[in-house]
């Protein structure tokens, strides 16, 4: 009996090794984990690779669901909120302490927050994945549906001459606002991702004269990672900084961030024009005034970023048809790209996500839940209008692996430097965040952060 349990033992590890085998390429495997039925399944693209069962967290301490990706591993960890808990074969999603790791899988959520797998599955992920790979959080399970679209972008040979990025307007890598680092886009980006560029120049780009011709051995393999979301806070100030330097106003930059020059620049605009100055500082009749005044048409409602090697690359305006209803919450793939035959193919989640009212009414949306629109990846790209220039620029840098988000609430609390696009999702079960809890701090964004109640590496 025993030697028969051994061999069925044996035979389920080595099917788990078969399906490491015929992965075809590592960059494009996802990774979803559902609570509802604590498991895990591995895809790449609608092939199941490997599935288990796992353990999340407990009540009071609940995993948070949302689109994540792997930001570091280590064969063996040691958790340091949590009494020096072991963690082999540890793979981080968040710097605030939520990763996968070997630990009891008693058939219930009983973690503090991270995901336990069984002690040969999780070595089996291990060895099955990389830096970037996606872990996609949920209540109910989902499954990755191909998708086509004339909105999906396609792969093209590499420009013969110049810079991937030669006339986009780029900011740098991080300005210091206070003692507040804050994260913009960036063309060159720094080798540590908790390292903070004061020196950093305001015009990062390749000089013109350079002609470097980009050979394929010199691009950068790594996929590329890419938000479409709606404008928010950040950029409309960061643009109104922008044209309240060119009216001749000190603003102390365009960092996004709201110091006393820029504070005081915006006061002076509005005794200029006559507006009032009570209620909120940026206000919709001052953007008007400030657009009219320096002659530029207001930007699109939209917003694309773009990461590779969890580091910044650029962002620029896009268009949202029909602003005024959501969105949703996407999650689209690409695999097999060809660039030869300027082919690839493209698998969509979408995931359930309670936007909360407030946010709803600071982003304009009316219409919160539109059936054929907020639940069809399909619906959204076809709302997204992109300038062509930018679509060029991705579709001669994407390969296996690129990833595209799309979310109406923008930047997840835990995306900062050293990080993918990380999303967090909310339904009705989920608690309410109440405190901050951090191993490490997720440099590099100004934005509030908002951690779950007791979240750790356990």
């Amino acid at each position: 009996m025993l030697r028969r349990l051994g061999f069925s033992f044996s035979l389920l590890s080595a099917t788990l090794l078969s399906h490491v085998a015929f992965a075809e390429d590592p960059r494009a495997l996802q990774v979803i984990v559902s609570k509802q039925n604590q498991s895990l399944v591995v895809y790449e693209g609608e092939r199941v690779v490997a599935t288990s069962k796992v353990s999340t967290g407990k009540a009071g301490h609940t995993t948070p669901g949302g689109i994540f990706s792997i930001l570091a591993k280590e064969k063996y960890h040691e958790s340091n909120i949590y009494s020096n808990a072991p963690m082999p074969w540890m793979q981080r999603l968040t710097w605030s302490g939520i990763a996968l790791h070997e630990g009891n899988v008693p058939n219930y959520p009983a973690s503090h927050g991270c995901i336990r797998m069984p002690k040969t599955f999780a070595n089996t992920l291990y060895r099955m994945t990389q830096a970037g790979a996606h872990v996609i959080v949920t209540d109910a399970p989902v499954v990755p549906q191909r998708i086509e679209d004339v909105a999906l972008f396609v792969p093209h040979k590499p420009l013969p001459t110049g810079p991937l990025l030669p006339d986009t307007e780029l900011r740098t890598s991080a300005i210091r606002a206070g003692n507040k680092p804050v994260e913009v886009a960036m063309n060159v980006a720094p080798d540590n991702p908790v390292i903070i560029h004061d020196g950093a120049p305001t015009d990062p780009m390749v000089e013109s004269g350079d002609t470097t011709q980009m050979v394929e051995g010199d691009r950068n393999t790594a996929p590329l990672r890419i938000l479409i979301t709606r404008r928010g806070d950040r950029e409309t100030l960061m643009d109104a900084q922008l044209l309240l330097e060119q009216l001749g106003f000190d603003t102390g930059g365009s960092d996004g961030y709201a110091g006393p020059l820029t504070r005081d620049a915006i006061a002076g605009f509005k005794r200029w024009k006559n507006l009032s100055a009570r209620g909120p500082m940026v206000s919709a009749e001052f953007i008007d005034a400030l657009y009219a005044s320096a002659g530029q048409p207001k930007p699109p409602a939209g917003q694309i970023m773009v990461r590779q090697d969890f580091k910044p690359l650029f962002e620029a305006a896009v268009g949202i048809k029909n602003p005024e209803i959501a969105l949703g919450t996407h999650l689209i793939s690409a695999d097999r790209v060809d660039r030869d035959a300027e082919t690839a193919e493209w698998h969509a989640v979408t995931l359930p996500n309670q936007i909360p009212d407030a946010m709803l009414k600071r982003l304009r949306i009316s219409v919160a839940n539109e059936p054929s629109v907020t639940d069809s990846a399909k619906a959204a790209l076809d709302r997204i209008e992109m300038p062509s220039e930018i679509r060029d620029r991705i579709e001669v840098a994407m390969t296996d692996g690129t990833s595209i988000t799309i979310n109406d609430q923008g930047l997840g609390p835990d995306t900062g430097n050293g990080t993918d696009f990380i999303t967090v999702t909310r339904t009705q079960m989920d608690s309410a965040p109440v405190e901050e809890v951090s191993e490490k701090p997720s440099a590099g964004t100004s934005r509030s952060i908002t951690r779950y109640k007791s979240i750790g590496l356990y």
